[in-house]
């Protein structure tokens, strides 16, 4: 055996301590099994700047001493050793006991059947002896990339489901909970969306998972109908040829083109131009565009998502907002709730924040201090959701309470208190005293009171039954 347990031990923990250029050394590991002195020295010296760690044995039972006390992430082993088990037969049994170990065969004897066999066995790769050192390295990147394609799919997918599941959406009240059902269901289909609510309310994070969830092979392509003149948002959906107008030096795709087979999502549209709600029409109805400047129809496969904060309904009894074009927009339309309509989702919210922008900055997430929730929850919050965020990333870099963050509000009075992570307040604590206050504002009347939290009136009564409050 080639080194003991206490030796493999200490050079590991040498391994996680040492420092390179200022990073900790890649700590994936290696094992070389081969009964010939000369190749393992060769492989070990020549795979030393791939891996932080290589071990070499010269047989089976060497290589299972080894791997009771570490982990290999690849093992390079010979077909033929000495002992009763071949590399072939060895690699079976892994694959039995550990299917997540990589295996690189190399042997100086091959036929058809042992190539199969060695295949067979769960071999990432094979090389015939002699080989230069470059084969094997290639070898080595070759199972690496796809460790590493491996890895990004899983999280890749994980982040799929987790956006399948909640819509993306952080909420549990009654209100959000439908929303997110209703996502579910109409994401797949090819129908026009309309999404209304207030600025900040999360409008183009609903069209992104419903996007997400549609399995549409093309891309999400947001675009503000309320940033542009007429001219310039033609220009931008639909494109233009070359001498169209002065500029236009040279032919350009729109939007509609960039969105093909995906999602085309116009935020805001109440704010689009009279003038341009007609070609966006006539778009929609007739699925082709017609590039400024040129007399050619282009068919295009695009669903289209809108949304607007403003009443859309009112607009066009108005005449700020074509009717035609308001009932081809509104085959379904969605309303997110304004934060202010579901305050029991802000610790939630708050929590989900915290989390995610102190990752974001390298900031340690602070504990709120008691009564800090309730002051939120006692804010408006005219900003919504967005608001929200931005008191939280805002309180993370001034290192303050989050009330002490709100700007414009009663509640960042002299009463608000910095953070002190010794006075905690559960979140079942927050929510009786919000759902009591609730109660008392409304008279005593649960039905009143359950409809403004967006409960049933059993759930409220059985908490009431809990607390001890009639």
């Amino acid at each position: 055996m080639n080194t003991n347990a206490e030796e493999l031990a200490e050079r590991i923990e040498e391994k996680q301590a040492t420092i390179k250029d200022g990073a900790p050394v890649r700590m994936a590991s290696v094992l070389i099994v081969d009964d010939e002195p000369g190749i393992r020295s060769f492989l070990q010296k020549g795979l030393r700047k791939y891996f932080g760690l290589v071990e070499t044995a010269e047989d089976v039972a060497t290589a299972e001493e080894l791997r009771r006390h570490c982990h290999f992430d690849l093992i390079i082993t010979d077909i033929r050793l000495p002992g009763q088990t071949g590399g072939v037969e060895w690699v079976k049994e892994l694959r039995a006991q550990d299917g997540v170990t990589g295996v690189i065969f190399m042997t100086a004897h091959a036929d058809m059947a042992t190539a199969i066999a060695a295949l067979r066995a769960g071999a990432e790769d094979f090389i015939l002896k002699p080989f230069r050192m470059e084969q094997m390295i290639a070898a080595v990147e070759r199972y690496l990339e796809r460790q590493k394609m491996q890895r990004e799919n899983f999280v890749l997918r994980r982040q799929v489901e987790q956006i399948y599941d909640s819509a993306g959406m952080v909420g549990k009240c009654r209100q959000m909970q439908s929303l997110c059902e209703v996502i579910k269901r109409v994401a797949p289909m090819p129908s026009t969306v309309l999404i209304e609510g207030e600025s900040g309310t999360g409008k183009e994070l609903a069209a992104r998972a419903m996007h997400e969830m549609s399995r549409r092979s093309g891309s999400f392509v947001p675009v503000n109908c309320g940033a542009m003149t007429a001219e310039l948002l033609e220009s931008e959906l639909f494109g233009h040829v070359k001498g169209a107008f002065t500029g236009a030096h040279l032919s350009r795709d729109g939007l509609f083109t960039y969105a093909s087979g995906g999602t085309l999502f116009l935020d805001e549209i109440g704010e689009m131009p009279l003038s341009m709600q007609a070609h966006l029409l006539r778009a929609l109805e007739e699925r082709t565009i017609r590039p400024v400047g040129s007399n050619r129809e282009v068919p295009v496969d695009v669903r289209i998502i809108a949304a607007s904060n403003r009443d859309l309904e009112q607009e066009v009894r108005n005449g700020e907002f074509r009717e035609d074009l308001y009932y081809r927009l509104n085959v379904l339309s969605l309303r997110i709730p304004a934060l202010r309509e579901r305050k029991e989702d802000i610790p939630l919210l708050v929590q989900h924040f915290v989390e995610i922008l102190s990752a974001e900055l390298g900031i340690a997430p602070p504990q709120l201090g008691e009564g800090e929730l309730v002051r939120l929850l006692d804010y408006d919050w005219p900003g919504n959701v967005r608001e929200l965020k931005n008191v939280i990333e805002r309180c993370l870099l001034l290192n303050k309470s989050p009330s002490l963050c709100l700007m414009g509000s009663e509640a960042a009075g002299s009463q608000a208190t910095p953070f002190d992570p010794s006075k905690t307040m559960l979140l079942e604590a927050i929510e009786k005293q919000h759902i009591l206050k609730v109660l008392d504002l409304e008279g005593g009347n649960k039905s009143a009171a359950a409809r403004v939290l967006g409960i049933s009136r059993k759930t409220l009564e059985r908490k009431t039954q809990a607390w001890g409050v009639n």
